[in-house]
């Protein structure tokens, strides 16, 4: 086992600490992280990278997915984006194509964005006024 580096050692206590909220921001960066490699993989004709990481943007976007709560309405709605942004991500896979993936990494940007906003609203995702929680 290797000894962490500084860099690992602030990941780590960052992931440990943050609110529910935060973890779901994490989540949207890293999707937005892989989806910008593959495209650029698939660019390059480096076919195996673009294939780790759009199956890397996969995982991200299964596990939103599969958390969701289908006792809130929206759920149905986020789950049909989700099934699109899948499907797309399954035909990047197939064909390398770039533009599949620039349509992936527009939603997920917005949806992310979007997020940003509600934790502003929500003082990070805490009760705020009596209000339910927004992570759960």
């Amino acid at each position: 086992m290797t000894p962490m580096n500084g860099y690992d050692a602030y990941a780590k206590n960052r992931i440990l600490t943050a609110s529910p909220a935060e973890l779901t921001l994490m989540l949207y960066e890293g999707a937005i992280k892989f989806c910008n490699i593959a495209i650029v993989a698939c660019e390059n004709k480096e076919i195996e990278k673009a294939h780790i990481n759009i199956r890397k943007t996969d995982r991200i976007i299964e596990e939103f997915e599969l958390t969701l709560d289908e006792k809130y309405e929206v759920a149905k709605d986020f789950h049909a984006v989700y099934t699109y942004l899948r499907s797309c991500l399954r035909q990047a896979m197939i064909t390398k194509d770039p533009e599949q993936l620039e349509e992936v990494l527009k939603h997920l940007r917005t949806m992310r964005d979007t997020w940003k906003d509600v934790m502003k609203l929500t003082a990070n995702g805490k009760k705020v006024g009596g209000e339910t929680n927004i992570a759960g």
